[in-house]
This record gives structure tokens, C-alpha cells and sequence, in this order.
């Protein structure tokens, strides 16, 4: 995948601490390791529950347990975050 690519981040709500809503921290981590290769991420909500989808040309390259990711950091030593950045890279 050419650098620069538009990465569509959808992610759905999940329940922390008995309340149920759409939140990015856990998406921090991923989004930084994204910019850091040169691509461009739009997030968006979605209706499922802990749910990600990376979104690529209009084809789902990855997806995961939003509580697999890491809270908060920058994504350098999240191994769900370096999965879904190589799958990014070799989307076509």
C-alpha cells in the first residue's frame, strides 16, 4: 500500500467501569502508529459492540477486540496495533 492511504477507523461502544459508550483512548495507540507510517485515519462510529474495523479502499483489512488494544500510548509495543499497521501496509 502506496504511503498516504485513508484509513476508515470504525469503532463501536464498549463498557467501562458499568458505562456503556463510544470512546477513542483505547484507539490512541493505533491511530499514532497509523500517522507515524504515513497514512490518514478517519474514525467513525459504529453501532457494534467492542468492535475495530480498519477499513482500506473500501475493504476491511483488520479487525479486533477494541479491549485487545492497549489504553492510551503510542502503539510502539501494542502487538494488536503493529498486527493491524502491517495489515494497513499490505492492503492493496
Amino acid at each position: 500500500m502506496p504511503k498516504n492511504a485513508r484509513v476508515t477507523l470504525y469503532y463501536g461502544p464498549y463498557e467501562s467501569n458499568g458505562v456503556v459508550g463510544h470512546r477513542s483512548f483505547r484507539l490512541q495507540g493505533l491511530q499514532s502508529a497509523l500517522r507515524a507510517r504515513g497514512h490518514r485515519c478517519v474514525m467513525e462510529e459504529t453501532r457494534e459492540w467492542n468492535m475495530v474495523e480498519l477499513v482500506v479502499n473500501g475493504e476491511v483489512v483488520f479487525s479486533c477486540d477494541i479491549k485487545q488494544l492497549q489504553f492510551g500510548g503510542d502503539g510502539k509495543l501494542d502487538p494488536v496495533c503493529s498486527e493491524a499497521v502491517t495489515a494497513v501496509d499490505n492492503a492493496y
